[in-house]
């Protein structure tokens, strides 16, 4: 588990400020993709826990490699980016139409800027890629099962998730996240 005093980022927070004691930014604070940016604000492995919920389906895959080596820089080795899309295995078709690319409709809609839809083996694959080991917390499989391992809130919360999204208590699944720990390795 992380400690208080150590370096917490949640990037592209949002509204959602679920993580207390993190340091929460926006894109015009801290781009993913903007490697100056990021060493003008940070040490390279400075950072012990980095928070995406939402935020890597905005990217391309390549752009997603990308900014997944930035952070890798100035994550402290067996630190860790907590990251959650949306699951392009879940097999509800409201949900698949809200999550598309380019969004349901207008352009003022937070999802008309959806780049990539991923699902579990995509995410996976992106940040080996980029030198990361990766666990899965929750994640639909091809066949649309749900699977989830346990993770604790207090390194990271995802608001959309299994655990703690109020539309996805009990047995009904209405909004998951596709969810993972890209680790980056001790060396």
């Amino acid at each position: 588990m992380i400690q208080d005093n150590e370096l917490k980022l949640v990037i592209g927070a949002g509204e959602y400020h679920n993580n207390h004691g993190w340091i929460h930014t926006e894109e015009d604070e801290l781009n993913l993709l903007d490697l100056q940016l990021w060493k003008h604000q940070f040490a390279e492995n400075s950072i012990t826990a980095i928070l995406a919920e939402h935020v890597w389906e905005h990217l391309t895959y390549e752009e997603g490699i990308e900014a997944a080596k930035i952070c890798y820089t100035f994550l402290k080795p067996s630190g860790y980016i907590r990251c959650a899309v949306p699951d392009g295995f879940f097999q509800n078709e409201a949900y698949q139409r809200i999550v598309q690319i380019g969004g349901p409709g207008p352009k003022d809609h937070p999802a008309a800027s959806h780049i990539s839809v991923y699902n579990y083996k995509i995410l996976k694959t992106m940040f080996e890629t980029a030198f990361f080991e990766v666990k899965l917390l929750e994640y639909c499989d091809e066949n649309g099962e749900f699977h989830c391992h346990h993770w604790n809130g207090k390194d990271g919360v995802i608001f959309r998730s299994k655990k703690y999204d109020s539309r996805n208590q009990g047995d009904q699944l209405s909004f998951p996240s596709l969810i993972i720990d890209a680790i980056k390795i001790a060396t």
